[in-house]
């Protein structure tokens, strides 16, 4: 059944202008024209997703992939999530599961989400995955451990206020920032909250010392991340379709600069770490997301904002397909003249630009 066809049961609802606001929170009637990229292809060994992607100074790329979203399409519900690792310095890159260690991991309920990685001074690098373990959310923390191709898991963070973990991104080996997509936990009461436009969504600092809400008021905050100087955090608002520039403070504290409005659903953000662009996945039509359909799929679309911080930054159309190709983007990265595009619960497309 359709969203519109839903609503209308609920009495009054249908009447009040709410199914107008949905409509166009969701992009609803959007189609797109395709712009294609030279040489692109799907990636082998990916059929369940790549809803997020972290590419290392090395060209090492993590991929999350398996992920288990309320109300989102599962092409293999009865198999858990996993880590995905991918050489981008190779010709034909193929992708490799990691193998998780651990003596107290449960890896049949990992359903991981949003990743961010962070390299300390030694070269030790900390993996940090946002993860619904029965619709839950926690944050796991795990050592890469390179010459092994091995996650090395040593802990798993909660707190009241990561209870919906959208996003994440480290600046310490347990310090992070992370957006709820959500102000309730419950599904029911999450699914009133996304239709009726409660903009109660919010940010958070986390550290082992501190955790406080450090940015609030979104309409479903998604993908956040940070430049490249560490001065700057930037949060995806979907269903307001804005992304929101924050200057960031010697203790953690958040002021807003400035918000860009698009006209697609803007999800997850990637930093250039050479040039501090933004490449950003996105769902130009939400409703083909959320009632899915193979006859008529949701399409892709991969947005690039260069000089984010001057009066006119320069927004570009870099991909963008019906369907036909790749479904529900959520992630893309550059690496070497080469970008890697994220989905969902679909496949993956590895292109030159």
């Amino acid at each position: 059944m359709a969203l519109s066809g839903r609503i209308a049961q609920v009495p009054g609802i249908a009447n009040t202008g709410v199914e107008t606001q949905i409509n166009t929170r969701m992009n609803a009637f959007r189609e797109i024209k395709p712009v294609e990229l030279p040489n692109c292809k799907l990636v082998k060994g990916i059929e369940s997703g790549s809803e997020d992607l972290e590419v290392l100074h090395n060209g090492l790329a993590f991929i999350s992939t398996g992920l288990k979203y309320p109300g989102i399409k599962v092409f293999e519900p009865d198999k858990p999530g996993k880590i995905l690792l991918m050489d981008l310095n190779e010709e034909d890159p193929t992708v490799l599961e990691l193998r998780i260690t651990g003596s107290n991991f449960d890896l049949s309920s990992f359903n991981p989400h949003g990743i961010s990685t962070f390299t300390d001074e030694d070269n030790t690098v900390y993996l940090l995955v946002v993860s619904h373990p029965d619709l839950k959310s926690t944050v796991e923390l795990f050592k890469f451990q390179e010459e092994e191709k091995t996650l090395l898991h040593l802990k798993t963070i909660k707190h009241k206020l990561l209870p919906k973990i959208n996003d994440i991104v480290a600046v310490g080996p347990e310090h992070f920032y992370a957006t709820n997509d959500h102000y309730f936990v419950d599904t029911y009461l999450t699914f009133w909250e996304m239709y009726l436009g409660l903009a109660w969504s919010y940010a958070v600092y986390y550290s082992p010392n501190e955790v406080q809400v450090m940015a609030s008021g979104f309409d479903f905050a998604n993908g956040i991340n940070i430049s490249p100087d560490g001065k700057y955090v930037y949060i995806a608002e979907s269903m307001a379709h804005k992304i929101h520039v924050y200057e960031k403070h010697a203790n953690w504290t958040l002021t807003p600069l400035k918000s860009l409005d698009f006209d697609t659903i803007v999800d997850n953000i990637s930093v250039d770490p050479v040039t501090g662009d933004l490449w950003i996945g996105c769902h130009p039509n939400g409703m083909k997301v959320f009632f899915y359909d193979p006859e008529n799929p949701p399409g892709s679309e991969v947005l690039r904002i260069q000089n984010i911080l001057t009066e006119e930054p320069k927004v570009t159309v870099v991909y963008a397909d019906n369907g036909t190709v790749l479904q529900a983007s959520t992630t893309a990265s550059v690496y070497k003249g080469k970008l890697l595009i994220g989905t969902v619960f679909h496949r993956a497309l590895y292109c030159e630009l």
